[in-house]
């Protein structure tokens, strides 16, 4: 049996967080089996779904590097395939025309609210003949649901699952209108699309009940089901948008690298070992959905940014320049020579970032344009004794034979000695110099990345300043 997974979004809103590690679950397991994972979207509801939710979900799984199989599906217009399975149970006896109207369900929830009893309709319409209905009156299909035994799903992360059949009513799978019901569509379309696994929330799992009986109404063969535990905040709490359950858009806009949130959301409910960093080779090995824990798991933050931090050291260089790129632009055009410096420097700038927006604010020191501006705090270095160090930094650099960090920092080490001052009283003068400000990656790595001319002119436009 080839495996045949499948993530299907609702297209009212964003990709949220959630979201995103249920379709990283499907998407690992069809990988892990050598199956297939596939996309549908869910946009029965006309009044809420947008094509601007839908493209979202399609650029957010495709950043996060979620390929899907096959073209995705989409529901509504699948709605004819829909009425058909509604109709086939109907002429085989496993559904009825209802023919209760508004007015008396309303006034049967009452009913049953009053009586302190559970609200589910009542089969009133179940056993009747419906000639008994006045000519032309609107009805709705309902599924002739079992009212005897139980419902167990065998569940690959919650176990076995029983619910008495009593306490479930027959489901509406057409409405008056002719449009069929969320419950119909989904089954169908699973049946349709072969999905052998049903990879999902476990705010879904009451609706697995109803869903099997269905499926089995129609004469298929159950798939395995696996409702993974939701994502809470820090605190214990259900994810709100205060814990970060926000759009994957989002957390591309805040500087995190796709592989490093594909990372973090793996380990969120599911284990291998002590791993924490695992790459994308591993995860399709190692990931078995029977490994997903039962509780729920929390989001932290400071833990992605972390997770992030390590995967920008490990990203290359050429890459990193390009991704911070647009976000440099947004104050500075850059041209190819800053545009390399920048690539040359990235080595020791993404030491000291967590995320892209840290990377992007440490690199405008290689793009500005000549003379760079200074801060209050490189003005004063600069003031406290730092301009005899610049006036004698050039000198010496002007005639420097091999422009390399080693070499620089060999320089100023020499300086230093000869005038009796501590190194960073020697290299803070030239960080304000050539950085603007008080922080930067090592002088030496800047000097060396920056050139010797670039060097040499800031050097000489801090002097004049």
């Amino acid at each position: 049996m080839t495996v045949v997974t499948r993530f299907a979004p609702s297209p009212t809103g964003y990709l949220h967080i959630g979201g995103a590690r249920t379709a990283l679950f499907n998407y690992l397991y069809a990988k892990h089996t050598g199956g297939r994972f596939l996309l549908r979207i869910e946009d029965t509801d006309r009044a809420r779904s947008t094509q601007g939710a839908i493209d979202a979900i399609l650029d957010g799984l495709t950043w996060l590097g979620l390929k899907w199989d096959d073209d995705p599906v989409f529901q509504f217009a699948r709605a004819g395939r829909h009425r058909a399975a509604a109709e086939k149970l109907l002429s085989g006896g496993k559904a009825y025309r209802c023919y209760a109207t508004p007015e008396e369900l309303a006034a049967l929830r009452e009913e049953q609210k009053a009586k302190g009893l559970s609200i589910r309709y009542d089969g009133r319409w179940r056993d009747r003949d419906p000639k008994d209905a006045p000519a032309g009156a609107p009805y709705v299909i309902r599924m002739k649901a079992p009212q005897d035994g139980e419902t167990v799903i065998h569940d690959l992360v919650q176990g076995p699952v029983t619910v008495a059949n009593a306490q479930l009513d027959d489901m509406v799978l057409l409405r008056a209108d002719g449009t069929p019901t969320y419950m119909l569509a989904v089954v169908v379309d699973d049946i349709d699309m072969g999905i052998t696994h049903v990879i999902r929330g476990d705010d879904h799992l009451n609706n697995a009940f109803r869903q099997l009986q269905l499926i089995l109404a129609l004469g298929h063969t159950a798939p395995e089901y696996a409702h993974i535990p939701l994502i809470h905040g820090a605190d214990g709490a259900k994810l709100s948008k205060r814990h970060g359950a926000l759009g994957v858009e989002a957390y591309r806009d805040m500087g995190f690298l796709p592989e490093a949130l594909r990372n973090y959301l793996l380990r969120l409910g599911w284990s291998h070992g002590d791993a924490e960093i695992i790459s994308d080779a591993e995860a399709a090995q190692w990931f078995d959905i029977v490994n997903v824990g039962r509780g729920p798991s929390r989001l932290d933050l400071d833990k992605l940014k972390n997770v992030n931090g390590h995967y920008i050291q490990k990203a290359d260089d050429a890459r990193l320049a390009e991704l911070i790129r647009p976000v440099l632009e947004k104050t500075m055009p850059i041209d190819a020579i800053g545009l390399d410096r920048l690539r040359k420097g990235m080595a020791g700038l993404k030491q000291r970032a967590k995320t892209l927006t840290e990377l992007a604010d440490g690199a405008h020191l290689y793009v500005r344009t000549r003379p760079i501006p200074l801060d209050d705090k490189a003005k004063a270095v600069l003031a406290d004794g730092g301009k005899p160090v610049i006036q004698a930094a050039l000198s010496a650099f002007a005639t420097a034979p091999a422009w390399t960090g080693p070499a620089l920092e060999e320089w100023v080490k020499g300086y230093a000695a000869q005038t009796g001052q501590k190194m960073g009283k020697v290299a803070q003068p030239l960080r304000a110099a050539l950085a603007g400000t008080t922080v930067s990656p090592s002088i030496f790595e800047v000097m060396e990345a920056l050139g010797k001319a670039e060097t040499l002119d800031r050097l000489q436009d801090a002097l004049a300043a």
